[in-house]
């Protein structure tokens, strides 16, 4: 019983030593905490594989134990060629060639962070610290792989968002295949400027130049196009009312000649009516003249024809010739004027009335 109170009294008189030597190890609000055995009596020395979750409070024995600790938090790493910017002073972006030859920098902006689960890894494998981590590893990889992706595109593909964006996923893909198994998470890539060589880069401002001029003078052409189609609807308009006037004075042209076509038409049945009225007023005289008093109505007329006309009897012996006498002396030698004289003479009212 005394041995055994002796012996609990010595392991706690032990314990007491032993936690009076010890230190406190504390982990902030996103880190976490990797501690490695230096000596060990019961157990294996080394990294220990066990990650401490952040905001805690940890006691060791100093000269037992080390303590390294991990920020959890999302950092970026900017490799740019501005002298203000990113991580480090002066040029910092990458600089590699196309495949079809043109020699070009680029500005790469990457989110990483650390896996906590694997700190111990790091902390065994890769990096003490986050500077390290950074520097040594995530750095010297960054600068690498992306150089062999991005320089699988042509010169002209980077003027295309779509084709950078595209690659840069690509980058972060083969970036995470080689970072992941050390604890390295890469959460983003992306690119923000690039640059091609000075004689690329003037054969480039001198096609802007001409893309600008092209661009203009399409401008120009299109202005000079559109003022020639609002001329043409012009024309158009002045055509169709031309047309139409045209149209309007054909139409009245017409309706005034219908009118004119139909008043001679209807003149034309008067006249005929007309004709044929006096036709039949002559075949009916005609008809009465064929009949049994057509020869009293002769009479009649060739006695109102000779009525205050002289009457002259000219004995017509045999051998008198009318074609070869002249009647005109003869009625003189009778007493008698000139036949043309007395064609003078002013016949009868009546006389003129049946010579007509």
């Amino acid at each position: 019983m005394n041995r055994q109170t002796a012996l609990i009294g010595g392991c706690l008189a032990v314990a007491a030593v032993v936690l009076s030597g010890c230190v406190p190890r504390s982990t902030g609000p996103t880190e976490v905490g990797v501690r490695t055995v230096k000596f060990s009596l019961l157990g294996k020395k080394g990294v220990e594989d066990k990650a401490y979750p952040p905001g805690a409070t940890y006691f060791f024995m100093p000269f037992l134990s080390d303590w390294h600790t991990f920020d959890t938090r999302l950092n970026t790493l900017d490799m740019s060629s501005a002298a203000n910017r990113g991580d480090r002073m002066g040029k910092d972006d990458l600089l590699f060639k196309t495949v079809d030859g043109n020699d070009i920098s680029l500005d790469i902006v990457l989110s990483w962070k650390i896996d906590p689960a694997k700190a111990p890894i790091i902390l065994q494998e890769v990096a003490t610290t986050m500077d390290e981590l950074k520097d040594n590893v995530i750095r010297t990889i960054t600068r690498s792989k992306p150089r062999d992706i991005f320089g699988e595109l042509e010169t002209e593909d980077f003027y295309l968002a779509d084709k950078r964006s595209e690659k840069a996923e690509e980058v972060k893909v083969a970036l995470n295949k080689i970072l992941e198994p050390l604890g390295v998470v890469i959460e983003r890539v992306g690119t923000s400027d690039y640059r091609f060589g000075p004689e690329y880069q003037k054969a480039i401002e001198d096609r802007k130049v001409a893309q600008q001029r092209a661009e203009k003078a399409k401008s120009t052409t299109k202005a000079t196009e559109q003022e020639f189609l609002a001329k043409v609807e012009e024309a158009k308009g002045d055509v169709a009312k031309m047309k139409a006037e045209s149209d309007g004075t054909f139409e009245q042209a017409k309706i005034k000649s219908d009118a004119a076509f139909k008043q001679e038409e209807k003149r034309a049945e008067a006249v005929r009516a007309e004709g044929l009225a006096e036709a039949a007023g002559i075949r009916k005289m005609n008809e009465a003249l064929a009949g049994s008093g057509g020869e009293s109505v002769v009479k009649l007329a060739v006695a109102e024809a000779l009525q205050g006309k002289k009457i002259v009897l000219v004995p017509m012996g045999e051998g008198f010739d009318v074609r070869s006498t002249n009647i005109n002396d003869l009625l003189k030698m009778y007493g008698m004027g000139a036949l043309g004289n007395a064609a003078d003479a002013k016949p009868p009212k009546k006389a003129q009335e049946n010579g007509k």
